[in-house]
């Protein structure tokens, strides 16, 4: 009979799967579905860019988009992960690279759940990973970065098994194994350094303990740990030397991070808003890090107060870091939860509280007891499968559409730019990135796009100049043979445009406006394509509009 028990539990759902099913659940129950992973239209370009390596069986060290900067030295450094885009692409289009992304997060987030399971009860554990996914939804695109967020529990699994005593994997020293994925992860994501910081930590862990803490006789192993840690982070280092760049990456990665334009001018470098609806997980893990970084000084745990001091610094200084904090401090902030519960019923509390504790704690333990029983883990495969086969529909509902939102890139305004492909063309760089993947390599040359690690200040402050309509608009124009600009109707650039006798309106479809110079536009004729065609607003685009939908970070403009 419990034989018979143990076989029907297999095909139940286990914590597992709901930790696995709980980003798919955030995407398509709480955020806009697809849009949301293509609410950043960067993918276009990696994707275009990986078909280029594709074609040529090279890395591009010169620029391939850009009509304003033809031919300057550039970093494609998420090569690898363009290639993979490019294939999933030409695999079966933007269905398959938005249905990947949907199985990388699930993966993140059954991997953090496993990590935090191995420090807390299950349902501690699921909670904690709950918590973590959803202020990390805030940063939720299908591009490169979410690679790191993979690689960084992976590390962070590593480091644990190797700091509970268990060096070796199947034979292989694990802190042996770290500089050879950091060599993939450089290659896939700029953001392999955090691995390397990770590393380090536990390094500084090890020597605050020989510096601090009474060790018991204990001292020559913890000297000897910290010393594995520092040559393992240290051959990280060298291992990212592994890359096309060498160490010309680094010194523009340095230079790009440290950069003050970003934090003032690009949204994901820019301080958490605490208005935005997903700021309330984020503040919630952020008070219980806290409480568990003094926890573990008192107690003489020194690493944990080191990650989480590290990474709540780096959320609070730049939006696109509150992931990677939510993931560092799952694990402690779970611990933590756990042996006050295991506490509590010794407390001197009230006797409610205690009789609480005792019988959450004999619930945890038979839930443990019984998630531990192998799976089949068909809830999850059906769930991806039924996802995929929404997003595969000939007409999937609107949030599963695999495509570039048209309410919000200027898909209907392709026609008109692909009647002059020779057009130099300049719009702001979200629509950039879209005209990069819908036209390139034919009339695919822009002025402007996504990759602000290229185009640098100087440049960027000319182009947010014209945008703004400031001192010298024109005159940049000019120097760069702008022939066609392209803006939505709401930007001060609009309107503008509109009152000036040099620029014509050739497309307006509420949406998109298509402008060419008037020594262009000889005979044409507007077309208005979309209801009211324009009419009635000469004078209110230059209104600011509150974006609709997810108040994703990227409304400004998001980089790697």
């Amino acid at each position: 009979m419990e034989t018979r028990s143990q076989f029907a539990v297999k095909f139940l759902p286990s914590l597992a799967d709901f930790a696995f099913l709980m980003p798919i659940a955030f995407l398509f129950g709480r955020m806009d579905g697809v849009k949301t992973l293509l609410s950043d239209c960067d993918t276009g370009w990696h994707i275009r860019t990986g078909e280029w390596i594709l074609a040529h069986g090279w890395v591009p060290a010169r620029d391939i988009f850009s009509f304003s900067k033809p031919n300057d030295p550039w970093y494609a450094w998420e090569w690898l992960s363009d290639i993979l885009f490019a294939g999933l692409n030409a695999l079966g289009g933007l269905q398959t690279v938005v249905l990947f992304t949907i199985l990388l997060l699930s993966l993140t987030f059954s991997a953090l759940f496993f990590l935090v399971r191995r420090k807390a009860n299950p349902l501690v554990a699921i909670c904690v990973t709950m918590l973590a996914a959803a202020a990390s939804s805030i940063h939720w695109l299908a591009r490169p970065h979410l690679f790191t967020l993979l690689f960084l529990i992976l590390f962070y699994a590593a480091l644990e098994q190797v700091r509970e005593g268990r060096s070796h994997f199947r034979g292989v020293p694990i802190l042996a194994a770290l500089p050879v994925i950091t060599v993939l992860w450089t290659n896939l994501h700029g953001g392999f350094f955090v691995g390397t910081l990770m590393v380090f930590a536990y390094a500084g862990g090890e020597l605050l303990r020989l510096l601090f803490s009474p060790l018991n006789g204990q001292r020559e192993a913890v000297q000897l740990q910290a010393r594995n840690y520092f040559l393992s982070g240290l051959a990280c280092l060298a291992a990212s030397l592994v890359n096309p760049y060498t160490y010309h990456l680094h010194v523009h990665m340095a230079q790009y991070l440290r950069d003050p334009w970003n934090s003032q001018h690009i949204m994901e470098f820019l301080s958490p808003n605490f208005h935005h609806p997903t700021a309330i997980f984020f503040e919630a893990m952020l008070v219980m890090a806290v409480v568990t970084a003094a926890v573990n000084l008192r107690q003489g745990r020194y690493t944990e107060m080191l990650l989480i001091v590290v990474w709540a610094h780096g959320g609070l200084l730049a939006a696109r870091n509150i992931p990677i904090f939510m993931i560092a401090a799952a694990p402690p902030v779970g611990a933590a939860i756990q042996q006050w519960l295991n506490n509590l019923p010794r407390r001197h509390v009230a006797q409610w509280l205690r009789a609480a504790a005792v019988r959450f704690n004999r619930v945890a333990a038979e839930t443990a007891e019984t998630d531990a029983l192998p799976r089949l883990h068909l809830v999850s495969m059906l769930g991806v499968l039924l996802v995929a086969a929404v997003i595969y529909a000939p007409h999937p509902p609107k949030k599963f559409r695999a495509e570039f939102d048209p309410n919000t890139y200027p898909a209907a305004a392709l026609a008109t730019l692909r009647s002059d492909p020779g057009a130099h063309v300049f719009t702001h760089d979200e629509w950039g990135d879209y005209l990069i993947y819908r036209l390139y390599p034919v009339g695919g040359k822009v002025f402007v796009d996504g990759r602000s690690d290229f185009y640098g200040d100087d440049f960027e402050d000319k182009y947010v100049d014209v945008l703004n309509v400031r001192y010298g608009w024109e005159k940049t124009l000019a120097r760069f043979g702008v022939d066609t600009i392209l803006m939505p109707p709401s930007s001060p650039l609009t309107g503008a445009l509109k009152e000036s006798s040099r620029w014509r309106v050739v497309y307006d479809d509420g949406i998109a406006l298509v402008f060419r110079s008037t020594s262009r536009t000889v005979g044409l004729q507007v077309s208005a394509a979309n209801h009211g065609g324009g009419e009635g607003r000469d004078r209110e685009v230059t209104k600011t509009q509150t974006p609709t939908g997810d108040p994703a970070i990227t409304l400004t403009k998001p980089k790697t």
